[in-house]
This record gives C-alpha cells, sequence and structure tokens, in this order.
C-alpha cells in the first residue's frame, strides 16, 4: 500500500503492517473523541514514525495514487477531526 503524509511525501508498506498502523489509527481516534490533545500529538508522532519506519520512501519526483492520506506531524486535534468522515484515519 502507498501511504502519502501530508507535506512529507509518500511511502511504500506492505499490506502487513496494516495491523499495526490500524492499531494506532484507533488509538488516535479514541483520543480525539476524548478531547486528549497531548495523547494525540503523541500517538500521530508514533503513527508516522511507524510509516517512516515501516515503509520504503517513494522518489519526490514518484506521484503515485496514495491509498492512505495522514496529516502532517503539526496537524492539531482540529484540523485532523474534520479529516475523518469514516471513524478513522485508516480505513478497517
Amino acid at each position: 500500500m502507498i501511504v502519502r503524509i501530508m507535506g512529507e511525501g509518500q511511502w511504500v508498506l506492505a499490506d502487513s503492517h496494516f495491523a499495526e498502523l490500524n492499531k494506532l489509527d484507533d488509538e488516535l481516534l479514541a483520543e480525539m473523541e476524548g478531547g486528549d490533545a497531548s495523547g494525540f500529538q503523541r500517538t500521530l508522532g508514533a503513527l508516522l514514525d511507524a510509516v517512516r519506519r515501516l515503509g520504503e520512501p517513494l522518489p519526490d519526483e514518484s506521484l503515485e495514487p496514495s491509498e492512505l492520506i495522514l496529516p502532517s506531524p503539526d496537524a492539531t486535534l482540529e484540523e485532523v477531526r474534520s479529516m475523518l468522515s469514516d471513524g478513522g484515519l485508516i480505513p478497517g
């Protein structure tokens, strides 16, 4: 799967990493629902770090369709809330 981090670029990840990313997405959603801004920032950072750690970056000149689009590391809780329409950043 191809994942885009807004403002950074795209990474190719094996589908086998989906469960790990989905677990972090569930935590992020719970923190958003609870209004836990510090937990949200921590978990968003962990989610983005996991993509960077587990994925292989695509060259900057490559532009592929992304299955997942994640917010930038400096996104606020309110900005990410507006991105969500189906209960999570990572479709289940």
